[in-house]
């Protein structure tokens, strides 16, 4: 039972951290507000889906307040949190209300970054929230829309080149789809060009795509994505984007990709939430925290997932779900134990594998020293999602969807929302 008496702690953040740090306290005699800008928790690994128009919105949500109806001592509150007053211990919501804790978790996680190039955006968009996966998909959607209206040769195949830059987990996903969608998904759709004629680019300033595995599962994730049609370039680094193209440095010189369909997947920051706390940055503006979670000179602030900055075994923990759901279960874990007067327990990462899907039948898989790809990893992958799912109902909508996909090559969220306009994608 909690009482107004009970410690109050704030949860800034809804992701994979904050959900499970908020959980971690059910049952305690503890007061929790839990604030997000989204009504909604939402499974992040398969946003490329939405993007892609392989899965709906709803599959890969779910309401907060229902994932909490019968854990009463959480109160679920809609709004953006624009400050943190650490010596005052209140956060400010949406610039008005400011809400006092005893305790705070910042999970506020991480978002687009352009290094310094930040009008990039708007020809460029990257893939972090719903609205996002919503916007890349009708932009992906109707330039094939535009190039069957395209009377010029010139122009439609410039609608009909897709450029995603960035080849980590999420540009590999998003290439590997485009690749699928053009050559099976709209295969004899359209009456003025052949859809098999679109260019799927995915473009890597370093040197070889899905840097963070080991080079020999780099090497078979690069040979899948040219299997399925999309050209890879790596040592290609963007010096410029705007609504016709890309411009790109390469050791062979200067040169440009035209192309009315860019997406960024290159880079993240911080939350700048991080920059109100009072505490070392590093360069991508995570938090250094102490080895609890906390932060230096204020045990009663912890700082997890993405935005926070911490190594374990000599290597920074990465920026992935497995992780900020671990950190979430340690931070509320030593909350506990400062509140009943325990010693806390240091932070340890326990790395369960890394994956990365490519398209169909196709993915890499990192499980220890088991190194897996094409259809073995593909079918970990598979399961490993639909595992991971939150809610009952979203795992059998999921595998129905995919299933269906599976048999057909078909994708049912094609739907563009909004009139159509004239004027060009900018």
């Amino acid at each position: 039972m909690t009482s107004q008496n009970s410690p109050h702690i704030v949860i800034i953040g809804c992701g994979f951290g904050g959900l499970e740090a908020a959980k971690a306290f059910a049952g305690k005699p503890v007061q929790v507000t839990l604030i997000d800008r989204c009504n909604h928790h939402l499974f992040q690994p398969l946003l490329y889906q939405v993007a892609t128009a392989g899965l709906s919105g709803p599959s890969i949500a779910a309401p907060i307040r229902h994932i909490f109806r019968r854990q009463q001592n959480v109160t679920v509150l809609m709004g953006e949190v624009t400050a943190i007053n650490i010596s005052q211990r209140t956060v400010s919501v949406d610039g008005t209300a400011d809400i006092t804790y005893d305790h705070l978790v910042v999970a506020a996680g991480a978002t687009h970054s352009y290094f310094g190039n930040d009008a990039w955006a708007a020809h460029a968009p990257g893939l972090k929230t719903l609205e996002d996966a919503f916007a890349i998909r009708r932009r992906v959607l109707l330039a094939f829309e535009h190039a069957e209206r395209e009377t010029d040769d010139a122009l439609r195949r410039e609608w009909l080149t897709f450029v995603v830059i960035g080849a980590g987990a999420t540009g590999v996903e998003l290439a590997g789809t485009l690749a699928e969608i053009a050559r099976h998904t709209l295969s004899g759709e359209f009456r003025r060009f052949d859809s098999h004629a679109a260019r799927v680019l995915l473009l890597e300033g370093g040197e070889r795509v899905l840097p963070v595995f080991p080079e020999t599962l780099s090497g078979k994730a690069r040979l899948q994505l040219e299997k399925l049609g999309v050209e890879v370039r790596t040592g290609a680094r963007v010096t410029g984007v705007d609504e016709t193209g890309v411009t790109l440095a390469e050791s062979a010189g200067a040169s440009r990709i035209a192309s009315r369909t860019v997406m960024w997947a290159a880079g993240v920051a911080a939350s700048p939430l991080g920059k109100t706390l009072d505490a070392s940055l590093d360069r991508a503006g995570r938090v250094m925290v102490q080895p609890d979670l906390s932060l230096p000179d204020h045990p009663e602030v912890f700082v997890i997932g993405d935005l926070a900055h911490i190594e374990c075994d000599g290597k920074p923990v990465p920026g992935v779900s497995p992780a900020a759901k671990q950190m979430g279960y340690c931070a509320a874990r030593n909350i506990l134990a400062r509140i009943e007067g325990r010693g806390v327990s240091v932070f340890h990462y326990k790395d369960y594998g890394s994956l990365a899907t490519i398209g169909r039948k196709s993915a890499v898989a990192l499980l220890g020293n088991i190194k897996l790809w094409g259809i073995p990893a593909w079918l970990v992958w598979l399961f490993a999602h639909i595992y991971f799912l939150i809610g009952f109902r979203n795992r059998i909508i999921v595998m129905i969807d995919w299933a269906w996909a599976y048999f057909s090559f078909q994708r049912y969220a094609r739907i563009v929302i909004g009139a159509w306009k004239s004027e060009r994608q900018s």
